[in-house]
């Protein structure tokens, strides 16, 4: 009877650790996500952005080719920043991480503006996953990168 409550205890504990430390990798998850958006939101340091990915990283952007690489994506970022009007945020959803701490992922909502067919600023909503490589120091790098257009917004009823 000790031995099988001493057993119970221990899986408990266990169990209990493992939790706390999936807590605490899915909140620096979401952290990393939303220092990033704050990074690309305040859109004037393009290497600050780009740190976030990893060099073989891939960003599937909506109607558009992949941009692999870490010099493509700084070129692909470089050319958004430098269009007029152009702004990009995003709010973090969700965060998973793996059970070995390894990978995750983030969803989110974002939000950009850019000229539109006519010049005129258009701002578009959408959805969007990211996968995540914890790398060796503890801190994320995003490895897959990729959004649509979301639905748009709900007309206010007054």
């Amino acid at each position: 009877m000790k031995h099988t409550a001493m057993l119970f205890l221990c899986s408990v504990l266990i169990a209990g650790t493992a939790s706390a430390q999936d807590d605490a990798a899915r909140e620096a998850l979401v952290r990393t996500d939303q220092a990033w958006s704050a990074a690309a939101a305040e859109g004037k340091d393009i290497e600050k952005v780009v740190a976030f990915w990893t060099d073989d990283a891939k960003v599937v952007p909506a109607g558009a080719p992949v941009v692999s690489g870490k010099a493509a994506i700084r070129e692909f970022v470089s050319r958004s920043f430098a269009t007029p009007g152009f702004h990009i945020s995003w709010k973090t959803l969700d965060a998973e991480v793996s059970a070995d701490g390894t990978m995750g992922y983030t969803t989110a909502e974002s939000t950009i503006t850019m000229p539109g067919p006519d010049g005129s600023l258009v701002t578009e909503t959408g959805r969007g996953i990211t996968v995540w490589r914890r790398q060796s120091d503890g801190s994320w790098k995003c490895v897959y990168d990729t959004w649509n257009h979301g639905p748009e917004p709900a007309a206010e009823t007054h």
